[in-house]
């Protein structure tokens, strides 16, 4: 057991911060690496900076202030085994508890192109934690002693059980405080819509064709009711998102970390974090397969496509001003036109609609890579999470702007609408019961030839009176008694 016996440094209460300038050296197990001298970071980071800056895509920070939570609840079991002195434990709870605030962000540079088993971001976790309870302790940052990045920080765990842990401590956490909130905020401002406009009677369309008449209000339910069972899917994919690879280590079998350790781990994270972690009762499918992102991911997807459906709606129903549909009259956030005076676009509805093809495609990556679990590792697990945590936040980002930009000052054109319904031939769907299919098809055929009102031509028919007609055919009659009697 490493500085077992060692006596009890003292920690201060030191800033966050290195004044240094310049590089200083870190070492691995591969030999000695330069460091800028202002970063917490050691040496298998700056490897990992060397070898994989690609693009500008950086692990999300999501992940590594979940990481900072997996750290410390590790260091506090192997405390209270007496694995780890206290003295060396509280540091790396000190330090673990800054990453988790993101007060040391600036040290997590990595970029998602990198190993894909995560080892490189778990390294830096490991590096950045030590270096800052060295530092918490009065030691030389650099030196490992007298809290190493794999002895003490990583005790008990491997890259191959501790990243898919974060995946999914980061994946639950942002689902459960800001996407499901935000999706449920717009679910609950469309229902509010709808309850106001239940009583207005529009034309149905089916095919992008005038279908037979529904109530306005009962078409923004259909919305609601979209969003609400697509939320309903987010939550029971958290289910699989609770089980933790944490103690599986390496391959599954659990080597290198003691009796025990896996179970009280996930208890000190969910006693962390709130909420029911557990650890996976079979590491091998944990480690080797990311199945639990994948069905995750696809119920973000899900989600995508009721916002798309929604959004699409929406400016489809309020095209115009004049040579549209014109039924909406959405909210005239910002000029629509660099040449076009006055013209104002759905901008909320076409970001929404971006929004969700970005997600259908991240989600279509991740079903692939879900697909790429080689024996023990699925080593696709960088672009997993990436893509699952960048397409829950543009979902939440998204239902924010589309509530509070289009949707709460959205209203409807009563004249429009009424105009639309009294000029609708399917109608003519009420007469079928009374004179049959092919007099009623006849009659509407006749009205659409002519130029004429389905009234007129249904008089013309001689199949139906005056009186007839008029009891028959009332748009509101045809709606049912509300959301679910149609």
């Amino acid at each position: 057991m490493p500085d077992a016996t060692q006596d009890h440094p003292v920690m201060k209460d030191l800033p966050i911060g290195i004044d240094a300038a310049g590089m200083r050296e870190e070492f691995d197990s591969m030999g000695q690496v330069a460091v800028p001298a202002d970063k917490y970071w050691g040496a298998q980071t700056q490897r990992s900076l060397q070898h994989f800056s690609i693009g500008h895509d950086h692990m999300p920070k999501e992940v590594y202030h979940a990481y900072g939570i997996v750290k410390k609840a590790a260091a506090l079991v192997n405390r209270e085994a007496g694995r780890l002195p206290a003295w060396k434990a509280d540091a790396i709870v000190r330090a673990a508890d800054e990453a988790i605030s993101g007060k040391l962000d600036d040290h997590f540079p990595l970029f998602v192109w990198q190993t894909g088993s995560g080892t490189q971001s778990n390294m830096n976790v490991n590096e950045v934690l030590s270096n800052r309870a060295i530092q918490l302790l009065g030691g030389t940052l650099g030196s490992q002693h007298p809290v190493g990045p794999n002895d003490d920080v990583n005790m008990g765990q491997s890259s191959n059980d501790s990243f898919p842990t974060a995946m999914h401590v980061a994946a639950v956490t942002l689902i459960d405080e800001r996407l499901v909130p935000e999706l449920a905020k717009l679910a609950a401002t469309i229902e509010r819509k709808a309850a106001g406009w239940m009583d207005v009677v529009k034309v149905g369309r089916t095919h992008l064709e005038d279908a037979t008449p529904l109530s306005v209000g009962q078409e923004w339910s259909g919305w609601a009711a979209q969003l609400r069972a697509a939320v309903a899917e987010i939550e029971r994919s958290r289910e699989g998102l609770y089980e933790l690879a944490l103690g599986g280590t390496a391959v599954g079998t659990g080597l290198n970390a003691p009796q025990g350790f896996s179970k009280n781990v996930a208890a000190r994270i969910a006693e962390l974090t709130g909420r029911p972690f557990v650890t996976a009762p079979n590491k091998f499918m944990a480690q080797g397969s990311l199945d639990a992102m994948v069905r995750a991911s696809a119920a973000l997807r899900g989600a995508a496509v009721a916002l798309m459906k929604i959004a699409n709606d929406m400016r489809w129903l309020a095209s115009g001003p004049r040579c549209g549909l014109g039924e909406l009259k959405l909210p005239a956030n910002e000029p629509g036109s660099s040449i076009m005076p006055g013209k104002v676009n759905p901008t909320q509805c076409e970001a929404m609609v971006m929004i969700a093809i970005q997600v259908i495609g991240e989600d279509t990556a991740v079903a692939f890579a879900g697909s790429q679990g080689n024996f023990e590792l699925n080593a696709m697990r960088p672009i997993i999470i990436n893509n699952v945590l960048h397409s829950a936040t543009i979902l939440a980002d998204g239902a924010e702007k589309f509530r509070t930009y289009s949707v709460e000052g959205t209203d409807i054109d009563r004249d429009r609408i009424g105009g639309y319904v009294a000029n609708n031939l399917m109608l003519v769907t009420a007469l079928s019961p009374v004179i049959g299919y092919q007099n009623a098809a006849h009659i509407a055929e006749d009205a659409q030839a002519t130029g004429s009102t389905l009234k007129a031509a249904a008089l013309k028919s001689g199949h139906v009176t005056e009186a007839e007609y008029d009891e028959i055919i009332v748009p509101r009659s045809m709606i049912g008694e509300g959301v679910a009697g149609a």
